[in-house]
């Protein structure tokens, strides 16, 4: 993908990947800048169910403007019908790997968290869940900005995907998510504990040698 123009964005860098997309920097060539470019992986992008899935994230997203959510310009598909979205690029840090690097102060900790807080109240007050927030989805900009992205998994109120299946990063999921009952916006409110708890004391507030423990000490030992 690398150096490959899609519509008039240029693609110049992987910045990571997931179970539900592999996200690149690229150059917006007609307004000169750089956004973030988020594909559906192609052997996902014949699911329907998926598509969809896609889809709604980038409606959720884009129905939010608030300074710590990620903003989303636009929604498109490439020539062989891969689907994209194109966000805003920010320079910066994901919290985990801040957390990682062991630079954050309690204080930082804090200021980190109430905008979080911010963030989440804005998207809630939209009727949007995000379901995965978790360091690795918490972007701290060098000017100290934090931003909430990837609502890949971000449920509307009202709609579902069709599917049963837990969804979400086990750490960091409230007992109500590992067990497959509905969420809602306090959900997102636990998750947002747990980071914080990591952020204090170095350490998640839930883990385990495999995914069973874990999930085993979220219903049972909260």
């Amino acid at each position: 993908m690398l150096g490959k123009i899609i519509s008039h964005y240029k693609i110049i860098e992987l910045l990571g990947k997931g179970g539900m997309g592999e996200v690149y920097k690229a150059v917006d060539m007609k307004l000169d800048r750089f956004v973030a470019l988020k594909f559906l992986p192609p052997e996902l992008n014949q699911n329907q169910e998926n598509k969809q899935r896609f889809i709604e994230e980038a409606q959720a997203a884009s129905f939010l403007d608030h300074r710590n959510l990620c903003t989303i310009h636009q929604i498109n598909e490439t020539e062989d019908k891969q689907l994209y979205i194109v966000m805003a690029f920010y320079e910066g840090k994901t919290l985990k790997e801040i957390i990682e690097e062991g630079e954050l102060s309690p204080k930082d900790a804090v200021d980190i968290a109430i905008q979080i807080a911010r963030g989440l109240a804005a998207a809630h007050a939209k009727g949007i869940v995000h379901c995965d927030v978790k360091p690795g989805n918490i972007i701290v900009t060098t000017e100290g900005i934090v931003k909430i992205v990837d609502f890949g998994l971000a449920q509307l109120k009202g709609k579902t995907t069709g599917s049963q299946v837990i969804s979400g990063t086990v750490t960091y999921m409230s007992p109500e998510q590992v067990q497959g009952f509905e969420v809602d916006q306090r959900s997102d409110i636990w998750s947002l504990g747990t980071i914080i708890y990591e952020m204090l004391f170095k350490i998640q507030p839930f883990h385990g040698p495999s995914s069973y423990d874990i999930l085993d000490s979220i219903i049972n030992k909260r």
